[in-house]
């Protein structure tokens, strides 16, 4: 237990990763951020560290000030525009990607490998999937041209050995062959779970354990992993929530819609 922390507290695994993974944000940046967690997360580095933080969305909003109590449940609803400095064509949100003035992307999806590769398509073959789900959106945009979060439940059936499709690219295959494919920029940078935080190995670009949560074994994130995880030669232990963040993150979600 920190000192920031209080005596007793308890969290729920959607605020441990959304502060984590608002941790990972720095002041002045501009990140492009999905719904559910990630903008959680967006949301919660602009009001507590990172207040010059620039959210942008999809459905073409640039530089939002989400409301406390009033979280938007998608990135085309009305609530996103609140004080925002520009709404745009979603083509010319997309064209700031491609020109590189976005930091971060940061979404979620159902099944990631090894290398970071995204699965928000379909659970099975694509003939007869057992499972749809809602599709790339502007997802493939992001993970294809800037630097990317992750931020899901650490669950076997979502850490695989090879995604079923792949939605949004990571490291492709490894090594350089996200260069090889065209995707000469970006990459993916950091995964956020409940049992740790992972980042890339530099050459390989296999996924590595950086940090787990407190209480956390190497042999519960590996039990929890469909293949072979790789571990830096130091390990940190990720910092508990600070009452601070918990009690900013209940002024943004009163209602526990998001962080239930």
């Amino acid at each position: 237990m920190t000192k920031h922390q209080p005596k007793g507290a308890t969290f729920t695994a959607s605020e441990l990763l959304a502060i984590n993974a608002a941790r990972l944000m720095t002041d002045g940046q501009t990140v492009f951020a999905g719904i559910g967690v990630p903008l959680l997360a967006a949301t919660l580095a602009q009001h507590h560290a990172c207040p010059h933080l620039t959210i942008l969305f999809e459905g073409g909003v640039i530089g939002p000030k989400i409301v406390p109590g009033e979280l938007p449940p998608s990135t085309n609803e009305q609530r996103c525009t609140r004080r925002a400095a520009m709404v745009l064509p979603i083509t010319d949100v997309l064209l700031l990607l491609q020109r590189g003035y976005v930091d971060l992307g940061f979404m979620g999806g159902a099944q990631i490998d090894r290398y970071g590769n995204l699965n928000s398509s379909f659970i099975g073959g694509p003939e007869n999937p057992k499972v749809r789900l809602p599709g790339t959106g502007g997802g493939n945009d992001i993970s294809s041209l800037t630097n990317m979060i992750v931020a899901m439940k650490h669950e076997k059936r979502r850490f695989v050995e090879k995604v079923d499709f792949i939605t949004s690219p990571g490291w492709i295959k490894g090594r350089d062959s996200r260069a090889k494919s065209g995707l000469p920029q970006g990459g993916m940078w950091r995964v956020v779970t409940d049992l740790a935080v992972m980042g890339f190995h530099e050459e390989t670009r296999e996924m590595t354990v950086l940090a787990m949560q407190a209480g956390v074994t190497r042999e519960k994130v590996q039990e929890n992993t469909g293949f072979a995880l790789r571990f830096a030669d130091k390990v940190e232990v990720a910092e508990p929530p600070r009452r601070e963040e918990l009690e900013t993150l209940h002024h943004l979600d009163p209602d526990r819609r998001f962080t239930a």
